[in-house]
């Protein structure tokens, strides 16, 4: 076997088999590495995406990774607790377009109160479901990347006020400030930054509370940067109006806890679980890429990176050295 690819879906396998070459010989499981109980790896060259655990070992004996993700934070992670310079690849523009048009169902649904709406219809009341027209609202786009370049045209396209919060200013039809200047404006805000050693955490209950009152809060980036104990704080504080997530601090423990029902032994995973309970608040299963069209482009793009490096030795998208 050349290549085993862990946390591919039914759709998804699929679409790998299509676009892979004859003489690459494939395994497939949707089950992440620790859930696999793999001691050794099954193949060469082992894909995943964000919530296999790459074992330290393995290091010596693969000869490559692809995270098929467009985050490579968690590649960087392995190769630095590892202490290798294994090769590592990722699929940086296969999902900007899927992601950002679920960031809109997300805050829209919260807008419109679409979880109240579908429990009121077995009694057709209407009482306490009175909306809000997004036309007009501030929408703060933090991380002004691929994802959130298109985030951004699609409030554009709602007659939003849009304002991106970066560090780089590389879209000149974008109107940027500071997170503290941004963030009291806010009445909805989409994280669609990059993880970093250094911004873990970013959202802490001190940053959340410069929100005014009713803000709604989206998460399609990466868990680590809105810890869920703080969106519940500030939700049974009443402070915050709404959280959409689909992307979690403590992924895999999450992952894990949902699929075996057994109980999250991490704080942050015991309060992702007592969020479901809000009828303000969606949670979706890291789910935001998934489109017919992101997923046939995903599975050629991976096709691409593997083609790549069985014939050149190198990935044609590798992750950054940093």
């Amino acid at each position: 076997m050349d290549v085993f690819f862990y946390e591919a879906f039914e759709e998804e396998s699929a679409a790998l088999r299509h676009h892979l070459q004859s003489h690459i010989k494939a395994g497939y499981s949707w089950k992440t590495i620790q859930e696999c109980g793999h001691e050794h790896p099954p193949a060469p060259i082992i894909s995943t995406r964000t919530q296999s655990v790459v074992p330290k070992a393995w290091a010596t004996t693969l000869r490559a990774i692809l995270s098929r993700s467009t985050g490579y934070e968690h590649m960087l992670a392995y190769r630095q607790h590892a202490h290798t310079d294994l090769a590592c690849g990722h699929l940086p523009r296969y999902c900007h377009r899927a992601v950002a048009e679920q960031t809109l169902l997300l805050w829209m649904a919260l807008l419109r109160k679409l979880v109240q709406q579908r429990d009121n219809f077995a009694r057709f009341h209407r009482d306490g479901l009175t909306g809000v027209e997004a036309e007009g609202k501030n929408l703060v786009v933090v991380g002004v990347g691929n994802i959130g370049t298109e985030v951004c045209r699609l409030g554009t396209g709602l007659g939003m006020h849009v304002i991106g919060v970066d560090v780089v200013h590389k879209n000149p039809d974008i109107k940027y400030q500071p997170l503290d200047q941004a963030l009291p404006r806010a009445d909805i805000i989409v994280v669609s930054m990059n993880l970093t050693p250094h911004n873990k955490g970013y959202f802490s209950y001190d940053v959340l509370r410069q929100v005014k009152r009713g803000a709604i809060f989206v998460n399609v980036s990466r868990g680590e940067f809105s810890p869920p104990s703080v969106l519940l704080r500030l939700l049974q504080e009443g402070h915050l109006g709404g959280v959409a997530l689909d992307v979690y601090d403590h992924e895999p423990e999450l992952a894990h806890a949902l699929r075996s029902g057994e109980p999250g032994r991490e704080p942050e995973v015991e309060a992702a679980l007592a969020l479901q309970s809000w009828t303000n608040v969606i949670l979706t299963p890291h789910n935001a890429f998934n489109t017919q069209e992101a997923v046939e482009r995903k599975a050629a793009h991976s096709a691409q990176q593997l083609h790549h490096f069985v014939s050149e030795g190198r990935f044609l998208w590798p992750i950054p050295d940093e």
